[in-house]
C-alpha cells in the first residue's frame, strides 16, 4: 500500500478506505488518541487507538516527538474538531523520542527558546507554516521569471569586488592565519593566496548579473549573500538571501513596473496556495498584538497587508516631495518622530517610510530620484546632477523592502563616480568594459528574501524566517 501525506488525506474524498500515513506525534492523549502530523500541512490526523488490540509496551513508546506508521480505515470523525480519523489497525514506531528529553514540548515555546533548537523548530505549527511560505515564496519567485522571459544566473560567491562599497565583507582565504606571508613593506602577501588575489564572499551578486543582461537581455540572481555588519537587531543577518534582477534597455520607469509586477506576483501566490498557514499566522499574529498597548498595535491584519500590496497601485512619488511632505507632517512638527526631517538630504528612517505608506498616502510608495550621496556609485545620475535614478518600494509595516534603480551606463561619468570614493579602475575592469563594448540603458532591483517572508508571514525577527540564522557570535548548526 503506498503511503499517503496528512495533506492528501485530509483533502481528498477517500472515506471508508484503508490507508497508510507516516509522521510525527504531536501528541497522545488518553492512551487513545494520537495527534499525527508529517509537514505536510498545519493540521494533524487524529489516529484512533483501540488500546485493547496492541502490546502496552508498544503504547507506552508513542510519545511526542515519536515517528510512527500506521495503517487503517479513514473514517468520518465521531469527535469534535476534526472532521475525519483513522481508526488504526496496524502501527510501528519507527523512531523513538525520549520524552524527558526531547525538546519541542506540546506547550507554547519562545521564540529564543525555539532558535536555540532550531532543528528542531519546524516541529511547531509556527515554523513549519512559516518555511512552507518559505518554500511557496522561492517558488513563486522563480515561477514569475520563468514565465516573463528572464534567465536563471548564478552569481559567483566568492568575488574579489565589494558591489556595495561599504567594506563589512567576510575575507575568503586559505593562507595560515597563524602564520600569514607577508611582503616587504610588512603587508600580507595576497599573491601567495588560493586565488592570488584578496577575495571575499559576495554582498550582492548585481555587478555579475549586469554583466548577463548586457548579453541575454533579462537575467536574475537568487542566491545567498553575505555581509559581516556586527548587528543584532531583529533586521539583520550575516548571511541572507537576495533576489536581483537586471534587464537590458530598460529605464527607471519600466524598473518600477517589474518591481510592483512582482511582488503583487509572488504575494498572490502564498495567498491562493498557502491559504491554511496565512491563516494560522493571521491569527498567531492577531493574539501577539492584543498583548500589546493600543498605540503599539498594527493597523492591520497580516492577510489585510498582503492584500492591501495586491489590491492597491502603488503609488510613484520623488524623494524631493517626500521630504517636503515629511517635513510639514504632524509628527515631524511635534517630535514625535526619532529623526527628525530638517532638510533635504536626510537619509530617511523605517519610521518616515511607514508613514508616508500607512498614513499619507494609504497604498504601497515607490520613491524615486534619491540624492546622490546617500546612493551607490553604480546608480545613473540625473541631469540635475544632484540625484540618481534610483527607487526604493516601501510596504506597510515594515519600510523599504525593494531597492533599485537605473544603472550608469555612460563610460566616463562612472569613472568620475568611482574615483570620487576611491574604487580603482582595474579593481572592476569588466564591469567599466560593458560601458565600452555597446553599452546600453538598463535597469535591475534588489529584494532582501528574508524581508519578503517576514512581510508575508509576520514575523518580526529576521532569524525566525531562516533555517538556521547567522548572527554574530552564531553559527551553530
Amino acid at each position: 500500500m503506498q503511503s499517503k501525506t496528512v495533506s492528501e488525506l485530509l483533502n481528498q474524498d477517500i472515506l471508508f478506505q484503508e490507508v497508510e500515513v507516516k509522521g510525527w506525534v504531536r501528541t497522545f492523549r488518553a492512551n487513545r488518541f494520537i495527534a499525527l502530523n508529517d509537514g505536510s500541512t498545519i493540521n494533524n490526523i487524529q489516529c484512533v487507538v483501540d488500546f485493547e488490540n496492541f502490546d502496552e509496551a508498544l503504547l507506552k513508546r508513542i510519545t511526542t516527538g515519536a515517528a510512527i506508521q500506521i495503517k487503517g480505515d479513514l473514517v468520518e470523525s465521531q469527535g469534535k474538531g476534526q472532521n475525519i480519523e483513522i481508526q488504526v489497525k496496524e502501527l510501528e514506531v519507527l523512531g523513538d523520542s525520549d520524552p524527558e528529553t526531547y525538546p519541542i514540548q506540546p506547550k507554547k515555546h519562545s521564540f529564543e527558546f525555539l532558535r536555540e533548537n532550531a532543528h528542531l523548530r519546524t516541529r511547531t505549527n509556527t515554523f513549519s507554516a512559516v518555511m512552507r511560505l518559505r518554500s511557496s515564496l522561492s517558488f513563486a519567485i522563480h515561477k514569475y521569471f520563468n514565465e516573463n522571459g528572464f534567465y536563471y544566473m548564478h552569481a559567483p560567491i566568492i568575488t574579489g569586488s565589494d558591489a556595495e562599497g561599504a567594506g563589512e565583507m567576510f575575507q575568503v582565504t586559505n593562507l595560515n592565519v597563524a602564520n600569514t606571508p607577508k611582503t616587504e613593506d610588512g603587508k600580507v602577501d595576497y599573491s601567495q593566496d588560493f586565488f592570488g588575489k584578496e577575495t571575499n564572499l559576495t554582498v550582492s551578486g548585481q555587478l555579475e548579473a549586469e554583466t548577463y543582461a548586457m548579453s541575454l537581455g533579462k537575467v536574475y540572481t537568487f542566491g545567498p549573500t553575505f555581509r559581516a555588519e556586527n548587528s543584532n537587531t531583529s533586521r539583520h543577518l550575516a548571511e541572507f538571501w537576495m533576489i536581483e534582477p537586471e534587464v537590458a534597455f530598460m529605464d527607471l520607469a519600466g524598473n518600477m513596473d517589474l518591481a510592483e509586477d512582482f511582488m503583487k506576483s509572488v504575494i498572490n501566490y502564498v495567498l491562493e496556495h498557502n491559504k491554511e498557514d496565512l491563516d494560522f499566522l493571521d491569527k498567531r499574529l492577531a493574539d501577539e498584538d492584543k498583548k500589546k498597548p493600543q498605540a503599539e498595535r498594527s493597523p492591520m491584519s497580516l492577510i489585510e497587508k498582503l492584500n492591501f500590496v495586491t489590491e492597491n497601485n502603488f503609488k510613484r512619488v520623488s524623494y524631493t516631495e517626500a521630504i517636503d511632505i515629511l517635513r510639514n507632517s504632524k509628527p515631524n512638527k511635534k517630535k514625535k518622530f526619532k529623526y527628525i526631517i530638517d532638510e533635504w538630504g536626510a537619509d530617511l528612517q523605517s519610521e518616515h517610510e511607514r508613514f508616508l505608506v500607512e498614513k499619507h498616502f494609504k497604498c504601497p510608495v515607490i520613491l524615486f530620484d534619491y540624492p546622490a550621496n546617500i546612493k551607490a556609485f553604480y546608480m545613473r545620475l540625473n541631469d540635475d546632477g544632484k540625484t540618481v535614478r534610483a527607487m526604493d518600494i516601501l510596504f506597510p509595516g515594515i519600510g523599504e523592502i525593494v531597492g533599485g534603480a537605473q544603472r550608469e551606463e555612460r563610460l566616463d561619468i562612472l569613472k568620475e563616480k568611482m574615483a570620487a570614493i576611491d574604487i580603482p579602475e582595474e579593481d572592476l575592469w569588466w564591469y567599466l568594459d560593458l560601458r565600452k563594448f555597446g553599452t546600453a540603458v538598463h535597469s535591475g532591483f534588489g529584494l532582501g528574501f528574508e524581508r519578503l517572508v517576514m512581510f508575508a508571514t509576520g514575523m518580526s525577527n529576521i532569524r525566525d524566517v531562516i533555517p538556521f540564522p547567522r548572527t554574530p557570535q552564531n553559527a551553530e548548526f
